[in-house]
């Protein structure tokens, strides 16, 4: 027989097996229905492995990446066998599509890329499971509609991002619950303990860490969605178990960039949605609660990079179980959960299946606008900062998001001063620059832009996080495309010279924190400088390291090393004099002894902020920390503690007498409180030095105004008249004391983040570091009975106490950890106040 027709037969013979191959369901692969008990992330792993050794034809499985628990990360590639043949070339055509690859021009007749993300909220388990029965229907040779989609899309699953959240939860449940699922919601498999599984290991929310990516997961992530670039992307959530299902469209306010036809298309899927679940009888709602506005979500961060993106929302949570009776008397099931968020994903395919044509081209105009138009009233960003450590942590961000970035090349420009809020003339000459003329342009718009338009208030999260602000760097927006000339780094710290005497080390962002920290672990003898001084005609400012050469001999070369890594500004000096200041021999010289610090958690702490603490110090300041239980607290012994942090949270500590007395003691014997936003209110309403700013609760009678038939409102009306009370994460501009050891490194002004309304008198015996003055609010949102409210009064404190210390921060300095700029205060209340 002619060789040709044997491997002809071969291969046929091949290909006729490989279609002829079956995949086992997940109840057939676990061992138990879907939906009958909780799977263990293991299992789902076991599955997805077993999915693509079962049927290589059709599907491919990645690990992007692992958690910090060491759980893997999955990114599975359902296609047919000839796109998935093809599957990096048509990934590379959709980069072409957006300008981010330039090779060639990109085709828009390709398939459509729709990317599945499940579980990224732990406790919200239904879509992990879910995740695999729709993976199974993808890959079912029997199932003839799905193969008809795949025609047209390349379907990316995620079924897990948040494996550690997911365990935590899981394993949890499975222990708590009986032979059967009681749905009696007082019994305690609905009652999950702190912290809860609904964030990742450091309780970190990874549905609002998208843009910022200071957690792992998300990192590990987004550098493959940036890969990708998909046309619809489902984000799916679970939400309070009354609730029926959320589908898009969404809620206002939209942010003014989301373009009509991505409204347009969110519509069309939510009807899809609707004739499914219209058709089985099952309640929903859209239009409603989840907006598109804040940039880091799930939905949002996809439709500013030119997708459809959506949020799935599932009545369920943790505190449903596997099974629980709602208010209607209906007992709503695991299994339901799971068969409606199976629904939408199916429905959604099957929606961008049939729409692929206008979905492609819609996809490349986006882009198309971009690139030729620019986004928005502000076409160029300018950071003429020369603090080079924080333009660098600026940059970390932009790379993190695939943003480009450039050196000005013009001289002199005028634009918007975030830092005055003016228009004014500046230089630009070799500034770095993002534009929004490139692929990420309209994200760049989002980020950058000083005021967010809102067309609703009724906001989901905060309002303001325009990054200069949030990095503290000097920039102007400019309604002009600038001239631009490729990025040139400017060149990193020189090698540590040799010394006679020491070293001078300056003080100005949080990278110097962090090499002030990895000193102190090395037992390398550091000092600081309390006031400025002049040395060899050099000004040195208050907060200068000073590392002498006597008692740190053997710790020069570790010194050295840290300079590097750190790109910290190291002069090297032969004497102790100074031509003006204070000599290193001054008592206004502090040496900085090394503290020992705990972080209050556990119950009554509020998770994120307490997980937000604890990865700053692990994982960016790399400093010890030792984490004790608020329940543990009077069981304590605190003498070998310096520094006890009090994030958000209700301390039953600081109102019984017993704790609260030991307590004092300590601080007034050498300790040191830090205290964040609800525990600086608690202390405010203690005695201890902090008071509550009251209103004036005496007006008199001819002041006040009159009640008309005006004020009376509509019922409709309620909510907004709710939010007129709120504030939804503003920024406001505090003048600082930057002559304190906690504002060293900071002009006189910081910007703060502001969430509440609180604020707090003068400190008559204190320091007040950071105060808010009237008419402070540079962007973002807050309640028209709200404005009044905040002004005249202290939002960053320092209290002597005895011989210990109290540092108040009413904001939270490092929100989400994404606000680099309170990074530094917060190390200097644990390294400098008090010394």
């Amino acid at each position: 027989m002619d060789k040709k027709i044997v491997l002809f037969l071969f291969f046929a013979c091949i290909v006729f097996c490989s279609f002829a191959q079956t995949i086992k369901s997940p109840d057939e692969f676990l061992g138990y229905p879907l939906g009958s008990k909780y799977t263990p992330h293991y299992k789902i792993v076991n599955y997805f492995k077993y999915a693509v050794a079962a049927m290589p034809q059709v599907m491919k499985l990645d690990q992007y990446g692992e958690t910090n628990e060491g759980r893997p990360l999955l990114l599975a590639y359902i296609a047919t066998p000839e796109n998935l043949a093809k599957l990096d070339d048509i990934r590379k055509n959709n980069l072409r599509l957006t300008g981010m690859l330039t090779d060639q021009p990109g085709n828009t007749n390709a398939p459509v890329i729709v990317w599945l993300s499940y579980n990224v909220h732990g406790n919200e388990t239904s879509s992990s499971e879910a995740s695999m029965k729709t993976l199974y229907e993808l890959l079912n040779p029997a199932n003839n509609a799905t193969k008809e989609w795949l025609k047209n899309t390349v379907v990316l699953i995620d079924p897990c991002i948040n494996p550690d959240g997911r365990d935590r939860y899981v394993n949890w449940y499975n222990s708590v619950v009986g032979k059967n699922a009681n749905p009696d919601k007082q019994s305690r498999e609905h009652m999950e303990p702190w912290p809860g599984g609904r964030t990742n290991h450091y309780n970190f929310d990874l549905n609002r860490d998208w843009a910022w990516q200071t957690q792992k997961e998300t990192q590990q992530r987004l550098k493959m969605y940036n890969q990708w670039m998909p046309q619809v992307h489902v984000d799916y959530h679970e939400q309070g178990y009354n609730n029926p299902y959320y589908f898009a469209p969404a809620a206002q306010p939209y942010h003014e960039v989301v373009t009509q036809w991505q409204r347009d298309f969110q519509v069309t899927i939510g009807k899809n949605n609707a004739k499914y679940f219209d058709s089985n009888g099952w309640l929903y709602f859209t239009k409603e609660e989840f907006d598109l506005f804040y940039p880091s979500y799930g939905d949002t961060y996809p439709i500013y990079s030119g997708a459809i993106g959506m949020t799935f929302e599932q009545g369920g949570g943790s505190r449903s179980g596997s099974a629980v009776i709602i208010d209607n008397g209906d007992t709503l099931t695991l299994k339901d959960r799971i068969a409606h968020h199976f629904t939408t994903g199916m429905s959604t395919l099957e929606m961008a299946s049939q729409n692929k044509e206008k979905l492609m081209k819609e996809f490349s105009n986006f882009f198309i606008n971009e690139k030729n138009n620019g986004i928005g009233e502000y076409k160029s960003f300018v950071v003429t900062d020369v603090n080079s450590n924080k333009i660098n942590a600026l940059k970390r961000m932009l790379d993190g998001n695939n943003i480009l970035y450039s050196n000005a090349v013009i001289n002199n420009a005028k634009g918007f001063n975030y830092f005055s809020g003016k228009e004014e003339s500046f230089s630009a000459a070799n500034s770095l620059v993002v534009s929004t003329y490139q692929p990420k342009g309209t994200l760049v718009k989002v980020l950058f832009e000083p005021k967010s338009k809102l067309v609703d208030s009724a906001t989901y999260d905060i309002t303001a996080w325009s990054l200069p602000y949030v990095f503290g760097l000097q920039a102007y927006a400019v309604k002009e495309k600038i001239t631009i000339t490729p990025y040139v780094a400017k060149q990193t710290t020189a090698a540590v010279p040799e010394t006679s005497y020491g070293y001078l080390v300056n003080y100005t962002s949080f990278e110097e924190a962090k090499f002030l920290a990895a000193l102190l672990n090395a037992g390398i003898r550091v000092r600081f400088a309390e006031k400025d001084f002049m040395l060899n005609g050099k000004k040195f400012m208050r907060g200068t390291l000073i590392v002498l050469k006597k008692g740190n001999e053997t710790k020069l070369a570790e010194f050295a090393a840290a300079a590097q890594k750190f790109n910290a500004n190291v002069t090297a000096i032969s004497t102790g004099f100074m031509e003006s200041g204070n000599d290193f021999g001054s008592a206004k010289t502090h040496f900085i002894n090394q503290p020992k610090v705990a972080l209050v958690t556990g119950k009554g702490t509020d998770a994120g902020a307490a997980g937000e603490l604890w990865h700053l110090f692990e994982q960016e300041l790399d400093y010890p920390l030792t984490l004790i239980n608020a329940d543990d607290f009077t069981n304590l012994s605190l003498k070998n503690i310096d520094v006890i942090i009090l994030p958000n949270g209700n301390y039953k500590f600081l109102s019984d007498k017993e704790p609260l007395a030991d307590l004092k003691t300590w601080v007034r014997q050498g300790g040191k409180i830090i205290a964040l936003e609800n525990a600086v209110n608690q202390m405010a309403n203690g005695d201890w030095g902090l008071k509550v700013k009251k209103e004036d609760e005496e007006k008199d009678k001819k002041d006040e105004p009159k009640v008309s038939y005006a004020d009376v409102k509509p019922y409709e009306e309620n909510e907004h008249e709710y939010i007129k009370n709120t504030i939804a994460g503003a920024i406001y501009k505090l003048d600082i004391d930057n002559t304190h050891p906690l504002a060293f490194g900071y002009p006189n002004y910081y910007f703060t983040l502001k969430q509440d309304d609180k604020m707090y008198e003068f400190l008559k015996e204190g320091w007040n570091v950071g105060i808010i003055k009237k008419d402070s609010k540079v962007a973002g949102f807050a309640g028209s009975k709200v404005k009044d409210k905040i002004k005249d009064g202290t939002a960053i404190g320092v209290q002597e106490y005895g011989q210990g210390s109290i540092v108040y921060f009413s904001d939270d300095p490092v929100f989400r950890c994404f606000w680099e700029n309170g990074k530094l205060m917060l190390s200097n209340a644990v390294f400098f106040v008090g010394q």
